[in-house]
Formats: C-alpha cells, sequence, structure tokens
C-alpha cells in the first residue's frame, strides 16, 4: 500500500519509562530476558514500499516475539525500511520516523518526509521507517469485518439522530466478536507497549545505543512511552501533534478530544467557507457558516439523500458530519465539505467518494482497534455511554455526541495485559514538543497535557497554524527551523516558545 493511501486511511480509521516506573504488570505480561540482538540484512525495497521511494531507501525484516513475555515462543517479523545518513562523516545516529494511527506505517517515510528534512538533518541520521506489528508488509492482522462496518461514519460511533447509542453498543459487540473470531493471537499482542517494546528491539538489531524520535500523532504517545521506558536509549526526541497521554483514559481521551478539536477548527474553515470569491462559498458572512451546517445535518437526519457507490449509500447526518471531522484535518480538505454542503441544499450528492482497498481498511481497523482496547479497559456499560453523549450532544453539537460514545472497546473480550504507562518528569532533558494551535484530532489542550506531565524533561513550541501535523507541514518558518536546529545540534529554546 502506498503511503498516500494509508494517509487517507487513517482519515477514516479511529482516531492512538524506567521499569521501576511501570504500573504493576501481571505475571504474564513482564518481559522475559532479551534473546540476543539479530543483525539485519538490507536489500532493495520490493511490492508496495517501493512505491515512490528513493533509489537510496533499503528495507529488511526483524523477527521479534508476539508476546514479549515468552521471548522464546511464536515470533512475527517487522517490515523496516532506512536511508543512510548522507554525510557519514557527520553522522550521529538513527532517526526513527514514528508514524501515527494506531493503524499507521512509516515505511516509505524516509523516502517521503525524509526529502522534506533539511541537508545537515539528513547528514546526521539514518531515517529509520517500519511497518509496526499487525500492519502488512509485517506480519498482518484483521477482523473481518462486515463491508457496512467499514464505513468511515460506522468507524467512529456517531449516535442515532435522537441521541440513542443503542445501535453502536450493536455495532461494538458484532465488531468486537469479528475480531475475537477472525484476528487470531496476534490480536491480543498489539498495543503500545508492545510497539514500544518493538522500537527497541529495532534499535538494538541496528547496533545502535541510543535513537532519535521523530513522532507525529499517535506516534507521539509511543515515542512518550519509549523515552519513560527506555529514557537513557534516546537521544533527540520530536514529538508533533500530540495526544493527551492521561494513563486512565489513553485513546478514550483521545477520542473525547474531537470535542474541543473540532471547536477550534471550525471557525477557521467557516472564515474561507464564507470568503468572497471562493468558487464553494457556503454562507455570506462567517457567523452564518456553523448553523447553516446544523440545520443540513438535521435535515439529512430526517431524509437521508441516495448515494450510489458510497458506504452507506446514503448521505444521511452522520455521514456529513463524518466528512465535516474528516475536511477538518487539513486546510487542503475544506473544498470536500463545502462542496458536499452546497450540493445536500440541491437535494443532490457529488460522485461517491474513491475508497480505498477494503482488505487495506480491514488492516488498519484490526491494527487501530487491537491497539486502543488492548492499552486500557472502557466502560461497558450503555449507561455510561448514554450519559457521555447526552452531555457532549448539548456542550458540542457540531459533534452531536460521538466523542463520548461507545467504540468497539465497550465489548472487547480481552482485558489488557498490563496497566497503561504513566509519563513523568524523570529521565533525560531531551524532548522537543511541536504543536499546531488549531488541530481537530489532538488539540492544544491535549499537548499541554503531555508538557506538563513532561514536566522540566521538555520545551513545547506552538505554531500559530491550522491542521495534523506540524513540523515541515505548514510553512511556518520560526516552528520547522527551531525543530531542525535541534535535530541537527541538540539546541533547544530555553523555554516554550510560541511562533507565529
Amino acid at each position: 500500500m502506498t503511503q498516500t493511501t494509508r494517509t487517507t486511511l487513517l482519515a477514516a480509521v479511529p482516531a492512538a519509562l524506567l521499569v521501576s516506573l511501570l504500573p504493576p504488570l501481571t505475571a504474564s505480561a513482564v518481559p522475559g530476558p532479551a534473546a540476543p540482538a539479530p543483525s539485519l540484512s538490507w536489500g532493495p525495497c520490493a511490492g508496495a514500499e517501493a512505491d515512490g521511494s528513493a533509489p537510496r531507501q533499503q528495507c529488511a525484516t526483524l523477527r521479534v516475539p508476539m508476546d514479549h513475555a515468552d521471548p522464546r515462543g511464536p515470533e512475527i517479523s517487522l517490515a523496516l525500511s532506512r536511508i543512510p545518513a548522507e554525510n557519514p562523516q557527520a553522522r550521529r545516529g538513527a532517526l526513527f520516523l514514528v508514524p501515527g494511527g494506531p493503524g499507521g506505517s512509516s515505511l516509505g517515510d524516509p523516502s517521503g518526509k525524509g526529502r522534506k528534512l533539511p541537508q545537515e538533518v539528513r547528514d546526521r541520521y539514518d531515517l529509520i521507517g517500519f511497518a509496526p506489528r499487525g500492519i502488512a508488509p509485517s506480519t498482518s492482522v484483521g477482523c473481518g469485518l462486515e463491508h457496512g462496518d467499514l464505513a468511515p461514519s460506522k468507524l467512529r460511533p456517531w449516535p442515532a439522530p435522537d441521541g440513542s447509542v443503542d445501535e453502536n453498543m450493536a455495532t461494538a459487540r458484532r465488531t468486537a466478536d469479528a475480531c475475537a473470531r477472525n484476528g487470531g493471537e496476534l490480536i491480543r499482542h498489539l498495543s503500545t507497549a508492545a510497539n514500544v517494546r518493538d522500537l527497541d528491539r529495532v534499535r538494538a538489531a541496528l547496533g545502535e545505543r541510543r535513537i532519535s524520535v521523530w513522532g507525529v500523532s499517535y506516534g507521539t504517545y509511543v515515542g512518550a512511552v519509549y523515552a519513560q521506558k527506555f529514557p537513557h536509549q534516546t537521544d533527540r526526541v520530536v514529538l508533533d501533534s500530540n495526544d493527551d497521554p492521561d494513563p486512565t483514559r489513553v485513546a478514550r481521551g483521545w477520542l473525547a478530544a474531537y470535542e474541543q478539536g473540532v471547536e477550534d477548527v471550525f471557525p477557521h474553515f467557516a472564515a474561507w467557507a464564507s470568503a468572497p470569491g471562493n468558487p464553494d462559498r457556503v454562507a455570506e458572512t462567517a457567523s452564518e457558516v456553523r448553523p447553516a451546517f446544523l440545520r443540513l445535518a438535521a435535515r439529512l437526519d430526517r431524509e437521508p439523500i441516495p448515494w450510489p457507490g458510497a458506504n452507506p449509500e446514503e448521505l444521511n447526518g452522520n455521514v456529513l458530519r463524518q466528512t465535516m471531522l474528516d475536511s477538518l484535518y487539513q486546510p487542503g480538505r475544506y473544498p470536500t465539505l463545502a462542496k458536499l454542503m452546497l450540493a445536500a441544499r440541491h437535494g443532490t450528492v457529488p460522485p461517491a467518494p474513491a475508497a480505498p482497498p477494503e482488505p487495506a481498511v480491514q488492516n488498519v481497523t484490526a491494527v487501530s482497534a487491537g491497539t486502543i482496547c488492548n492499552d486500557v479497559a472502557w466502560p461497558t456499560s450503555p449507561a455510561v455511554y448514554e450519559k457521555g453523549v447526552a452531555e457532549s450532544r448539548a456542550k458540542h453539537p457540531l459533534t452531536a455526541g460521538m466523542p463520548r460514545n461507545a467504540l468497539l472497546c465497550a465489548a472487547w473480550p480481552h482485558p489488557p495485559r498490563e496497566a497503561p504507562v504513566r509519563i513523568t518528569d524523570r529521565g533525560p532533558s531531551n524532548v522537543l514538543l511541536v504543536q499546531n494551535e488549531r488541530d481537530v484530532a489532538t488539540p492544544l489542550g491535549g499537548a499541554l497535557k503531555l508538557r506538563e506531565a513532561l514536566g522540566r524533561r521538555a520545551v513545547m513550541v506552538t505554531v500559530d497554524s491550522t491542521g495534523h501535523g506540524a513540523y515541515l507541514a505548514h510553512g511556518n518558518e520560526c516552528g520547522d527551523r527551531t525543530v531542525s536546529r535541534f535535530l541537527a545540534t541538540g539546541e533547544r529554546p530555553g523555554r516554550d516558545l510560541y511562533c507565529r
């Protein structure tokens, strides 16, 4: 699968230590003695991971334990990629490109994101990409979900128009049962903790004493947990578009963050969607865009429009709301929402959006589900979600209660194998956070929680930009220069910085 395809998939799939600081582990979850680090055999990339890759990109495969508590038991494969440092005399080490998700892959990133890195960074680091456990072409997993359950508006738990969560709970039970039935043993061993231990196996196989990290979105949580669990194996850590690390909620908190994320970004969309000269203008003034959207969503709740070729094959209120959520990830996607609003006002629909290959959607969905459900236990009582949805709908009508609703984790049959990690300020002061001020998926409020948890270990750069992904993504010269300088030289700002 190409990197572009996987990025499209991630927009549709939900939203993710000192050993002495880990919460108590069950006996089955305590890692056993590590086997000696294997060597890697690098060679030309083949298949999908070669699509669009630079000629210098190489690929390799690493075997790791499926269960790190049983290091001599069954193994799985991790697919790796790299572009070696361009100036061997200036080489500092390896920069791990940690993808978002859960369900993302960075196999293509040494060639893709790597091309955007300034020369002084490319000179100093081997750029390391990988497909996390469960994601093809690593040993992959799937749930075998029904086609209808792969609809973007089903993968996030939009309540019924009247706020009922009954259908969401039924969907949770049906999809969780499918994952338990079809996911095999591997789906029980998908988690952030397992991803972090995999990364340290990759570090050892590379022969690196320490690694640098550029983690994005869910990758910021993976990077923070790695820096907590293996603090003295870290060199320079960049966390970009940051998740709230609250160990009591983990991904449940990330889902809830969409409430604030939409409130932060929608005014930016409204200003664009009301600008004179915009061919997709939906209102005369920015203040009119929000009520226009809410009226249209309510009308589509009552009177859906047939939409042949789409999944589902109708444009209803929740499909419009999901399109809104997807479109707010980047300003470049705003026209998708505006065009849909304009068509729906006239009782029509645009051509059905192109769907990614279903096997790829199945794969990403399974990894996302397994990771977020295995990381922390979710409430199982419908009453918890009914109460949360009602409160959310009242305060945040744009998201209609979805962020407080039940994903399939509400019916997940496997308890977490270990408690989530609590991020603390204990460890080297070598972390730089970079964060857009307006980000629908990882809002500024969550980033500030991670900044607070890391304390003296971190400095934070807040960028006056809109969209998901900050470094080298939105043309903010101040933010990009600050991160590049840190990666190239280790120099950080003396205190938190705001970049206009």
